[in-house]
């Protein structure tokens, strides 16, 4: 396990009955001097993790992020349904959001995609920028300052390596490896296959992440409340309690989509996203089996 050290790049060595799945980029060690043991992670402060298909536990993604970068093109990979899975994922580890559309120098009205993105989620920072152009960091420097760690996440091919390169400056000897995009479907190829951890000239970090081309919801039901706040702040307004916002009468959400308030499409995706991290958020059990609700998991 690589780590950086106040003289540099440096190799760690984990005690017994630990492995590198217990860390993620972006962790804060204690570690001796003379063995580079680790004697201790420091507390995180943010985690962003996702579930993959069949795994017991969660994989993680990067910790300490103070911004995340979710990063897409302005072409055929622009996927609103996409983006808020990135975007659940973000607010249930308390990182900060921020929507990044690459490629404006190739599409005549880039100010399209940015007023549809925008409109995913309150307050939400969005930006176009050419990947390639040095003022890419210019752009992104409000985020980028010193003691500040970005991470770069989204699918592959929308230009995240070439976003770190400008980042952090590298030259050609030290550049990360890039790829072009099929002409076809405008889908890219793996070019990253690890998260690396890179230091921005402006004095902080980038985190760099492979393509993820499955994008899970599970244990994110604070985060989807954030995304779709206009939708959960409707619901006690409802007749029933338990109501499903699907056929009940006297439904606030329904009224609303009726009346034109709320978009039916993203209803339709709200409803998606809860009833999939419902099936795949894992019930916990305690004794004789009786179920424990993780939210309440811990509390006296």
């Amino acid at each position: 396990m690589g780590a950086v050290g106040l003289n540099g790049p440096l190799r760690l060595s984990l005690p017994i009955k630990l492995n590198t799945a217990d860390y993620a980029v972006g962790d804060w060690v204690l570690a001796a001097p003379e063995t580079h043991l680790v004697a201790r992670r420091l507390d995180r402060r943010t985690l962003l993790q996702r579930r993959t298909e069949g795994a017991k536990f969660q994989q993680l993604i990067a910790a300490n992020v103070d911004t995340l970068f979710i990063v897409t093109s302005c072409n055929d990979d622009f996927n609103p349904a996409r983006l808020e899975r990135y975007l659940a994922l973000c607010n249930e580890a308390g990182t900060t959001p921020v929507i990044v559309l690459t490629k404006a120098d190739q599409t005549e009205d880039p100010a399209r995609f940015q007023r549809e993105a925008a409109s995913l989620q309150r307050d939400l920072p969005v930006v176009f920028l050419n990947g390639k152009s040095p003022e890419a960091a210019t752009i992104l420097a409000p985020w980028c300052g010193t003691g500040q760690t970005v991470a770069l996440v989204g699918s592959s091919g929308v230009g995240k390596s070439t976003l770190l390169n400008t980042l952090a400056a590298h030259d050609e000897d030290t550049a990360q490896a890039t790829g072009d995009i099929r002409s076809s479907d405008e889908k890219g190829r793996h070019t990253t296959t690890s998260r690396s951890l890179h230091r921005i000239a402006g004095g902080g970090w980038v985190i760099d992440t492979p393509g993820m081309r499955t994008l899970h919801v599970s244990d994110v039901a604070a985060g989807l409340d954030v995304l779709f706040a206009e939708i959960t702040e409707l619901a006690p307004q409802c007749r029933f309690r338990d109501c499903t916002h699907q056929h009940e009468p006297g439904c606030a959400v329904l009224a609303a989509v009726k009346d034109g308030t709320l978009d039916a499409a993203r209803v339709d995706r709200w409803r998606k996203l809860v009833d999939e991290n419902a099936q795949k958020t894992p019930v916990l059990t305690g004794p004789r089996g009786n179920k424990i609700d993780p939210a309440r998991k811990g509390r006296r």
